[in-house]
């Protein structure tokens, strides 16, 4: 509840008197420890990422989101063709910096300089990339990126509300669940339901620490397994 009241008595919002609005991100790159961000480009990572996303047995990765699957290189070529102009949504190809090879994709999305908000989405990460170091690595980037560089005050994730693994995601990454939009879309042909999740800039400074501990290389054994995760160290932050 807000203790800030104006002249009639009414209850208001705290004074933002100072705020200008956040600037259009512009990143081409994004590098960290495990992985890296390029601004996607057909001619660069079309072959890489096309074999990627073979490396999965089957299509089940590509239901809840707005495209795919691409059964033809050719098809996927011209969709990335197409996105690669695009600013909102502005898609990044992740890169391995082990291999140097393209693994999944991530974008910004939903862009409002004015408000400070911004979203995540169109994720898609390969066989390649999951359960990785990189996978976390890429959210640790990415908001980075948004509070600390460019200085929004929101960052949202929405997925389909029967998508578990999308919804688990956005628990683990520190996101805040904040309700379910029914019937907000319509996708494939079906209806769908939206989760809507948020981390907003005065929660970031306590997730900061718990990401760059769950990638500090101390917390993997020599099997490369996590000793800590990242949920018991974000509890502690």
């Amino acid at each position: 509840m807000s203790d800030i009241f104006n002249q009639f008595h009414q209850p208001i919002g705290m004074s933002l008197s100072d705020w200008r609005g956040a600037p259009f991100p512009e990143a081409q790159q994004i590098t960290g420890r495990y992985c890296q961000l390029e601004r996607i480009n057909a001619a660069r990572h079309a072959k890489g990422l096309y074999e990627a996303y073979c490396e999965a047995s089957d299509f089940r990765d590509w239901t809840y989101l707005p495209v795919g699957p691409f059964e033809t290189f050719d098809a996927f070529f011209v969709y990335l063709k197409k996105i690669e102009e695009q600013t909102d949504p502005m898609h990044f190809a992740v890169i391995d910096l082990a291999s140097m090879k393209p693994v999944g994709t991530v974008a910004l999305m939903r862009i409002d300089p004015s408000n400070g908000v911004i979203e995540v989405g169109h994720i898609s990460y390969s066989p390649l990339m999951k359960r990785t170091r990189a996978s976390t690595e890429v959210m640790s980037l990415v908001l980075k990126y948004v509070f600390e560089d460019l200085g929004y005050r929101r960052f949202e994730w929405k997925c389909d509300a029967l998508n578990a693994p999308s919804r688990e995601a956005a628990e683990r990454f520190g996101f805040s669940f904040e309700g379910i939009f029914r019937q907000a879309i319509v996708t494939r042909g079906r209806n769908r339901d939206t989760a809507w999740y948020s981390i907003i800039d005065g929660e970031y400074p306590t997730l900061r620490p718990a990401y760059d501990m769950w990638l500090d290389e101390g917390n993997f054994d020599n099997q490369g397994r996590q000793i800590k995760r990242l949920a018991e160290l974000m509890k502690r932050a």
